[in-house]
């Protein structure tokens, strides 16, 4: 049996897809989340064979989680579904270290073929995105704008980026990370400082334009 976790904040999409997974044959749902961060902990815990995650949540990104989980569950295989079609996605969740990338319009077959290549250690990607994403990942392996965040900003401040963009204060921010909200303040102005911006309109814009959130 693969033992697969899902991580997505529509709880009625994530309860559909959990059905409908433990209805096929060889993979066994141990669990689930609604963020970022609660995923990483349960992934943590539980050391499934895949993780199956949304680009889009709150806390932290799907793509941030896959970052994340190289350390806290090196075995587990990351399995990115998403309605985002954008190449830049999936390009990005491949150099995250994710062996799959799909599109919630395919359907359950494709997916469940999917889960079982990657918890073999193979790569997918929805079949219209796969030359597109594969043809920018081989002609530009490493590249990276200089602009962009992962230049920049360490892990922890892109994390309260995404948390400032998403409309949260210092002090639920704290609360959510565990740290105390003077600490906030300081990486908030610290992020303001490296990328050169001086409102909180404009970390929102920055966050969007790079996809740290999306709308």
């Amino acid at each position: 049996m693969i033992t697969t976790f899902l991580a997505d904040d529509h709880q009625m999409f994530r309860q559909g897809l959990r059905t409908l997974l433990e209805a096929a044959d060889g993979i066994e749902v141990v669990g689930e989340a609604s963020d970022g961060q609660e995923s990483l902990k349960e992934i943590g815990r539980l050391q499934p064979n895949v993780a199956v995650l949304d680009v889009a949540m709150p806390g932290l990104s799907g793509i941030e989680v896959t970052k994340r989980l190289a350390k806290l569950a090196p075995r587990t295989k990351i399995l990115i579904l998403t309605m985002h079609s954008d190449t830049f996605f999936a390009v990005e969740a491949l150099r995250a270290k994710a062996l799959g990338f799909m599109l919630k319009e395919e359907s359950i077959t494709h997916l469940v073929d999917a889960i079982h290549k990657v918890a073999q250690g193979e790569t997918v990607v929805s079949p219209h995105l796969e030359k597109t994403v594969f043809r920018e990942l081989n002609s530009s392996p490493s590249r990276k704008s200089a602009d962009s965040p992962v230049n920049i900003l360490t892990a922890r401040e892109t994390e309260i980026l995404q948390l400032v963009a998403e409309g949260l204060t210092n002090q639920e921010i704290a609360v959510m990370l565990f740290i105390s909200p003077s600490t906030v303040d300081t990486h908030r102005k610290n992020i303001m400082a490296k990328l050169d911006i001086h409102s909180v309109a404009g970390l929102v814009k920055y966050a969007i334009r790079h996809k740290i959130v999306t709308l």
